[in-house]
């Protein structure tokens, strides 16, 4: 009878561990086919791949080019090659820019550090490339000393503004100081009631464009120390020298101004002015026209901006600004970090601001790159200089039939902008999903299985649960388990309209917070932080078990230090909660204000740990709570391995006898078994770095193999060839016999043979448990023949 109960016990056994495994085998196979049937085919993209050269990006149907370079495919060069003047040398300089000389002023001169002089590239009237002679400037001046000429600008300033051009002419130099310094002094040279020359005015334009070029970041430091609001004294004075260049226009990379006087003028006046595209993203000379009495807005594809001024009183002079960026106007409302172009144009008639009786029409044509953003939504705006911020009012959307432009209608003239928000269109890379997802199917059955056989066979072992190997074998099944059934990002299933314009809500005129929206995915969030535990829980236990086989293998005759279980435990599963709080703590309570703070933590793409940019990665959450936990880790395990695999596994004992010594091939799975024990194939991560593409993706595939088939490893090493699940694996394919022989009316010889068979199958495989036990603590000598085998060697 109690054979019986035995035997039905081992059946239910076998039918759970089958089950479980069918289960888990399925729905990871159901994940891969949902996922399959899922992906949307996407349709060739009609952008040449490759096609725009030295470093132009395809937006818009064309190709956008730096400014270095002009043409179809941006392979025309567009600037002049280094020089030398007199005993100046210039590196290359863009045609339309000023060139800061090589040679910077001594260490004992106020102007320190920046450049003597600057030489113009330009076109000639044959439309040649040439250079102009160089403009020195004086090392005894700098943009403080400036500031305390202002009251000298009347008879001194030409020199002030050449000046102010050679200072701002290597912008990545300047500091906040220096612009709020630049901006100051170029403010007063265009103040109508300082009497500045002509020639220094267009010269304070040049400035004032090689000012746009400075970083975003500098500009933001720059205006939260302006106390005395000199961007918008700035701005406010260009708008009146808007008024005062005649029928001219100025055009520099970032800025253009153009004024128009009407002739005769009688009743309303409809006055047009354009900007039209250019090769890059840069104003060049020509690209801006006026027009009058026209009867609309005509935008072709050229056309990057037009502004239509209704007038309704008798209006003599009309001026146009059109700034390249909005650097200068500093938002608190809203915040743009992307490099897309902002454009903003300011219209100003007969000098009234903010002129009631005129109306005004735009459209706008944005610039972005279509491979990575969509358009989600617009604003269009005016600068109110009481609140010195963006507003709304009198300003609302209006729907344009020409395809690819944004309307706006105010009823007033000030300085306008269109306020855009973009969505990514994040890619969702697929190469590696199958192989990812079989791999962890299989070892999401394998880790079940291998933590089943330790807690089932802990008395026929007559020893404790292997608690290191339970733990490890845990959290390795929790992360694979996250990682098939969550690491995409259900963002990804959203549907997304061809067309930019036809999200766009045009009743809608609110004020954007940034220039790129997210769509918030809290869940994601929630999977990422769980990935990033249980990934550092596994790793945290590799190290463990390195420590405790240091303990067993090599500190043998000494014993495991006291309450080691609990510590290592507490180290095991709390070490990695703390630096998991910690990061999703620093980054909520810097940015926890902002909807995108999730984007500090996690990917969109899918739901892992942001990878940061080249610039921001030594301050990154990746770096300090992830590699560099996993690299200390990784070394500290490769140090052990190495420590073990050369005292006690490869050792050469000469006092045992040829009937005592291990296999080479047994050596070589005990080696495996730590390795796979320890993590040691991580380190393939490392080669992925490697910047040949051929040789990066065998890596990757090598490195997915491997390290998603760890758990399918332990469970082959850890449990099929230890002796007791071979034992119990054939008493249960016996009794499995035996039930199914009783069920058929087969002769009695027959099943016979057929156990006999299995017995034979499964004993044939080699046995690697009684020479490997490497991870439980209280492991007596018969199950632990290394140490035993080690002890020997020390005492011979």
């Amino acid at each position: 009878m109690s054979a019986c109960h035995t035997g039905n016990s081992r059946v239910l056994v076998a039918f759970v561990c089958g089950l479980l495994t069918t289960i888990i085998l399925g729905l990871s196979i159901w994940r891969i086919m949902t996922r399959i049937q899922r992906e949307t085919s996407v349709p060739p993209s009609s952008i040449p791949i490759e096609f725009c050269r030295n470093g132009g990006t395809w937006q818009n149907g064309r190709c956008i080019c730096t400014e270095e370079w002009k043409g179809l495919r941006c392979t025309i060069a567009n600037f002049c090659e280094n020089s030398t003047y007199m005993s100046l040398t210039f590196g290359r300089i863009s045609v339309g820019r000023y060139g800061p000389s090589l040679q910077t002023c001594d260490e004992n001169t106020v102007n320190a550090g920046n450049p003597i002089a600057i030489r113009l590239c330009n076109l000639s009237l044959y439309g040649e490339i040439e250079l102009q002679n160089a403009i020195i400037g004086s090392c005894s001046e700098n943009l403080q000393t400036l500031e305390l000429q202002i009251d000298n600008i009347a008879s001194d300033s030409r020199n002030i503004s050449t000046e102010a051009q050679i200072l701002t002419s290597d912008a990545s130099k300047l500091t906040a100081e220096n612009i709020t310094s630049a901006t100051r002094v170029v403010g007063q040279i265009f103040n109508i009631s300082r009497q500045a020359d002509s020639e220094a005015r267009k010269t304070a334009v040049t400035t004032v464009s090689q000012l746009l070029d400075v970083d975003e970041d500098i500009f933001q430091k720059a205006a939260a120390i302006d106390n005395d609001d000199t961007f918008s004294t700035l701005i406010e004075q260009m708008e009146t020298y808007s008024l005062s260049l005649g029928n001219e226009s100025v055009v520099e990379p970032n800025v253009a101004i153009q004024s128009i006087n009407l002739e005769n003028p009688v009743g309303s006046t409809s006055i047009r002015f354009s900007v039209q595209r250019g090769a890059s993203d840069s104003l060049v000379s020509g690209s801006t026209s006026v027009e009058t009495n026209v009867d609309g807005l005509n935008p072709d594809g050229w056309t990057e901006l037009q502004i239509l001024v209704n007038t309704k009183n008798n209006t003599k002079t009309c001026g146009f600004v059109v700034y390249q960026n909005n650097k200068l106007f500093q938002s608190k409302t809203f915040t743009a970090r992307s490099n897309f172009s902002q454009k903003i144009i300011s219209s100003n008639v007969d000098g009234n601001e903010h002129d009631q009786s005129a109306s005004v029409a735009m459209v706008f044509s944005p610039r972005y790159n279509q491979r990575e953003f969509q358009l989600n939504s617009y604003a269009c705006v005016y600068w109110d200089f009481s609140t010195r911020d963006w507003d709304t009012y009198g300003c609302y959307k209006s729907r344009v039939t020409e395809e690819g432009f944004l309307g706006c209608l105010c009823n007033h003239t000030t300085n306008f902008a269109v306020l855009m928000t973009f969505k990514r269109n994040y890619q969702y890379p697929e190469s590696l999903d199958i192989i990812s997802n079989v791999g962890c199917a299989l070892s999401i059955a394998g880790l079940a299985l291998t933590i089943i056989f330790q807690v089932v066979t802990r008395k026929v072992r007559k020893t404790s649960v292997t608690w290191v190997l339970v733990s490890l074998c845990t959290s390795m099944l929790i992360f694979n388990l996250f990682f098939v059934f969550g690491i995409e990002n259900s963002n990804k299933n959203l549907q997304t309209s061809d067309s930019d314009t036809n999200t766009i809500d045009f009743d809608n005129n609110e004020i954007p917070t940034r220039d790129t929206v997210d769509t918030p995915n809290p869940s994601c969030t929630v999977i990422t932080a769980f990935l990033h535990y249980f990934l550092l829980v596994t790793f945290t236990w590799n190290a463990l078990s390195a420590v405790q086989l240091y303990f067993l293998l090599i500190r043998t005759m000494k014993p495991l230090p006291q309450h080691f279980i609990l510590f290592i435990s507490l180290i095991g599963w709390g070490a990695p909660a703390i630096i998991v709080g910690v990061t999703m703590g620093i980054i909520y309570s810097q940015n926890g204000n902002n909807s995108h703070w999730e984007l500090d933590y996690r990917q969109e793409e899918i739901c892992w740990l942001a990878i940061p940019n080249s610039g921001s990665f030594l301050t990154s959450p990746f770096l300090w709570s992830f590699i560099i936990p996993v690299a200390i880790i990784l070394s500290t395990n490769i140090s052990i391995f190495i420590l073990i695999i050369v005292k006690v596994l490869w050792k050469t004992k000469q006092n045992l006898t040829s009937t005592k010594k291990s296999s080479f091939v047994k050596k070589i799975l005990s080696t495996l078994s730590i390795a796979v024990v320890f993590g040691i194939t991580w380190i393939l991560a490392y080669f992925m770095l490697i910047n040949n593409d051929d040789i990066r993706l065998i890596f990757s595939y090598i490195f997915c193999f491997f390290n998603t088939t760890q758990g399918l490893q332990i469970f082959i090493l850890y449990t099929i060839k230890t002796k007791i699940f071979q034992s119990e694996a054939s008493k249960i394919l016996n009794s499995l016999s035996s039930s199914f022989g009783r069920m058929t009316s087969g002769p009695t010889s027959i099943r016979m043979r057929l156990r006999v068979r299995m017995y034979n199958m499964l004993g044939s495989i080699p046995s690697l448990h009684g020479r490997f036990r490497l991870l439980d603590p209280s492991v007596s000598s018969e199950e632990f023949p290394f140490s035993e085998n080690h002890q020997t060697n020390q005492s011979g």
